[in-house]
């Protein structure tokens, strides 16, 4: 586990997942496949954040240079995500406890036997939830922090408002909650807080960051979201919710009809087996596995989908060509500061607007 000295002070902003994580701040990055590099997740804990690398898109043949780049940028603590239907699950536990590192974080996750081992070798589970039964049954397993994602998160969402998902979560588990979905400044981290949350998580805000390996050209689609109504939830990418910005691909692909869909699908299996080395014996493993945890056969079909059509957009730069997720906050940011501003500003706000709150609480009861 990366032993970098401690944050010194305990401010108003410390919480308890200062400590577990060994961050200076209560504010994640969260795993964006094809996004959270080593050179993002990096700056993340060097700036006194807590960084996830994103482990279900970087290939099997890759993902331990990755991690080993990623200890030579930062001697801060850090994670890494991904989730048991990906080829090199295994490979990825493995890694996790050779290289120490501080935790996991995952939505499809390990069973209670992997959990188990994670918390032997002393890594954190995280796993993100987007419904109240999920963050209890991840409890059971052996959770030790919960992300509550709520519908205004970009990627893969569920219906519930974070503002009335995270208080359902927090008084009914007993474990640091973060709040994730429709956070992106110091307002909300403050606000965040007060809801009794030990933090933030926040995807979009630090995709759209000067460290972020986004190209320009798919960047230049995020600050053009002006209207959160035209960053919404469609099933038409893999078969279940997914946020993402309105573009003239997404729109074909809904009003292409099924048979248009599963012809994509199709092409993107055989792309995504390429790019992971899969055999097809293992593909139809996966999809068996798939249909056992109670997906559709649709949703099973079009599972390659995502990956493959963010990848045209996130890696290759043609945004029009692929897909973009994103949480409706991307319609608040006008800029791309670098990670260590960014943190800092949101630090200083929140710390302001605490204070705020509390000058005004200590007035009102001094004049009562």
């Amino acid at each position: 586990m990366n032993q970098a000295a401690p944050f010194i002070g305990k401010g108003i902003l410390h919480t308890p997942i200062c400590d577990l994580l060994g961050c200076r701040y209560p504010i994640v990055q969260t795993a964006m496949g094809w996004v959270a590099d080593a050179r993002l997740v990096a700056a993340t804990s060097n700036a006194g954040g807590f960084g996830f690398l994103a482990a279900a898109t970087i290939t099997a043949d890759q993902l331990e240079a990755e991690i080993l780049k990623l200890k030579s940028l930062t001697e801060r603590p850090f994670g890494i995500n991904f989730h048991m239907f990906q080829p090199n699950a295994q490979q990825v536990i493995d890694l996790t406890i050779k290289h120490g590192l501080r935790a996991v974080s995952y939505g499809r996750g390990p069973d209670a036997k992997t959990i188990a081992r994670f918390k032997q070798a002393g890594v954190l589970c995280m796993p993100t939830v987007g419904a109240l039964k999920h963050a209890q049954k991840a409890v059971e397993l052996g959770a030790d922090i919960i992300t509550v994602q709520g519908a205004e998160g970009g990627g893969h969402t569920g219906s519930v408002p974070t503002t009335l998902l995270l208080p359902q979560v927090l008084d009914a588990v007993k474990v640091p909650v973060v709040a994730a979905g429709g956070f992106y400044n110091g307002r909300g981290l403050a606000g965040a807080l007060a809801f009794g949350a030990a933090g933030i998580a926040m995807g979009t805000r630090f995709l759209m960051t000067a460290e972020s390996p986004v190209p320009r050209a798919t960047l230049q689609k995020y600050l053009e979201a002006k209207d959160p109504s035209r960053i919404r939830a469609s099933t038409a990418v893999d078969g279940m919710p997914q946020r993402m910005i309105d573009n003239p691909y997404l729109l074909r692909l809904e009003s292409g009809g099924l048979l248009h869909r599963l012809a994509v699908a199709l092409g993107s299996a055989w792309r995504w087996r390429a790019h992971t080395g899969m055999s097809i014996a293992q593909m139809l493993r996966t999809a068996v596995k798939a249909l056992g945890e109670g997906d559709s056969a649709i949703q099973t079909l079009m599972a390659a989908n995502a990956p493959v059509l963010i990848q045209r957009a996130m890696v290759e730069g043609r945004p029009d060509e692929g897909v973009l997720p994103s949480g409706q906050v991307a319609a608040n940011i006008d800029s791309l500061p670098t990670v260590a501003e960014l943190i800092a500003a949101i630090a200083d706000a929140a710390e302001a607007r605490l204070r705020a709150v509390s000058a005004a609480a200590l007035h009102t009861e001094t004049a009562v």
